[in-house]
């Protein structure tokens, strides 16, 4: 029988923190940790069947694994994002059909978005949490003249993404072999030509990156708790 997989990515090393937090993901949130809220949503989804969970270094390594689905392997992360996947994708099991990807440093995703993601990816083979763009988008030339983008057509990405487990290890051989770099898995399959199913996400799924996301996530998760 077929099984699914989520890789749970830590291992980030927050620059843009600007060293008022330590370690983003283990940063406190409304009393728990940052990596704690995604672990929890995974886990109660019933979606996943194999957890793998990428850490930086060996005290985040133990941290972590005090809040990590059990059971979980923990893998070390490598230089950059993409290294780190490629890192967990090579101990997953012959028997995974399916991974999720997701940014632990986005911890409002919920139970229902995963579920609907692992329907999608069951009849797509590859499908990427996203929503719309409302902004007014410009692209700006060397020459200075700016061209408006049609809003129409454009999302922004979010995690997790869900892949078959046979796409998803080819597209970042393929990266790797080209000396690509990318900073989601779906841009690892656009280059296989695959077509990615959109799941449309209607609530806040902001990822963690400077210490003012902080007190905005708060305020989120006690709008979710009321």
């Amino acid at each position: 029988m077929s099984r699914t997989a989520a890789i749970l990515l830590a291992a980030g090393n927050g620059q843009r923190m600007n060293g008022k937090v330590f370690d983003k993901v283990l940063a406190p949130l409304a009393g728990r940790p940052v990596f704690a809220y995604s672990a929890a949503a995974f886990i109660e989804s019933g979606t996943i069947d194999y957890y793998v969970v990428v850490y930086r270094d060996q005290r985040q390594m133990t941290a972590l694994s005090a809040y990590a689905p059990t059971p979980s392997v923990l893998v070390k992360g490598g230089r950059e994002r993409q290294d780190s996947v490629m890192n967990a994708l090579a101990v997953l099991p012959d028997d995974i059909e399916h991974v999720f990807i997701h940014d632990c440093a986005r911890p409002l995703i919920q139970p229902v978005q995963l579920v609907g993601l692992h329907k999608v990816v069951r009849k797509e083979g590859a499908a990427v949490l996203a929503h719309r763009v409302t902004d007014t988008i410009k692209q700006h030339h060397g020459d200075g003249l700016l061209r408006t983008l049609e809003r129409d057509h454009l999302w922004a990405m979010e995690t997790p993404q869900v892949f078959e487990r046979e796409l998803i290890v080819k597209a970042y051989q393929r990266v790797a072999t080209k000396e690509l770099k990318v900073t989601d898995d779906a841009a690892a399959v656009e280059l296989m030509k695959h077509p990615i199913a959109l799941l449309e996400n209607t609530q806040p799924n902001p990822k963690l990156t400077t210490p003012s996301d902080i007190p905005y996530m708060d305020f989120l998760l006690q709008s979710l708790a009321e």
